[in-house]
């Protein structure tokens, strides 16, 4: 079967890009956040990391595993700028206040559990746990990276999905990151080595037969998958998730050690293996009845 052929579209601002298939032929929805590196000098001169260091907080090569499920009729958004500069998975003012200059203003989460690890919207530590800045931040600093990249990143997703309800009736919005093999929390001890988790807020965010559509085919693949451990889902999970208004979200996490090595942050030869095994995914969930997953009039 020949699928649409997606098309990138221009570069908006160094914020984001589209992989848009010509029609959009699956009522699904893409969005990789955490695949950006694109380093802005500022950020860098700021920084007390070098940019490999900065780079483990990425989301390596995510985008690029999602990339033929576009081509499959599923339209993509991917972030360019990096996590480590700005996190869109997360409420757009997440802050801790020991990173900035002056007091906060009320509207300010300062108290949420990313934030009290030093991932909050603007991230303390990169992954490993060292300190990103050399100095405090200015406010006015961090109102343009939420200006300029995590509102702009959101309008655009939210359009796609909006779009997506409005020519199919629903939407299903897969959230698409990768989980270190190494340093996991907790409470990862206890499903052992996983390939993949599926997130989905314990069945708040989406339909029930689009984890199951998601988990039979990954694991007629051969891969180990768990459910909402240790990753039930983020900012983006809950906040687009309203499966009584048609919108269903599911947060996906791969395990890097499948397709990177974490250390160099190179490619594995299983890269492109992964790729297509997440277009099936994409293609199981595009084909489940949509007289399911519509919202109830």
């Amino acid at each position: 079967m020949d699928h649409p052929r997606a098309t990138e579209s221009p570069v908006i601002g160094d914020v984001y890009r589209i992989l848009a298939p010509a029609p959009q032929t699956l009522p699904v929805v893409l969005a990789s956040p955490h695949s950006g590196s694109a380093y802005p000098d500022a950020f860098l001169a700021a920084s007390r990391l070098d940019a490999k260091a900065l780079r483990r907080s990425e989301d390596c090569y995510v985008d690029e595993i999602f990339a033929p499920a576009a081509a499959l009729g599923a339209p993509l958004l991917a972030a360019l700028f990096p996590r480590a500069f700005l996190d869109p998975n997360r409420e757009p003012f997440e802050l801790d206040p020991a990173m900035v200059e002056g007091p906060l203003p009320g509207y300010a989460n300062t108290r949420s559990p990313r934030v009290a690890a030093g991932l909050g919207t603007i991230a303390r530590v990169v992954a490993s746990g060292e300190e990103i800045y050399r100095r405090k931040l200015r406010f006015a600093e961090v109102i343009e990276r939420v200006e300029t990249c995590y509102y702009p990143y959101h309008a655009a997703l939210r359009r796609l999905v909006d779009a997506t309800v409005a020519r199919f009736g629903y939407c299903i919005l897969v959230d698409c990151h990768s989980m270190p093999s190494i340093g996991l929390p907790p409470e990862a001890a206890e499903t052992g080595t996983t390939d993949i988790v599926l997130g989905d807020c314990y069945g708040t965010a989406c339909a029930s037969p689009i984890v199951a559509a998601a988990e039979a085919t990954l694991q007629s693949l051969g891969y180990t998958v768990s459910r909402n451990a240790p990753y039930a889902g983020g900012h983006t999970t809950r906040h687009y998730g309203r499966p009584s208004e048609g919108v269903h979200a599911l947060q996906v996490e791969l395990n890097r050690s499948l397709y990177m090595d974490e250390v160099t942050l190179e490619r594995r030869p299983y890269l492109p293996v992964l790729a297509r095994h997440m277009e099936l995914v994409v293609g199981a969930l595009g084909a489940l009845p949509g007289h399911r997953l519509k919202p109830k009039r």
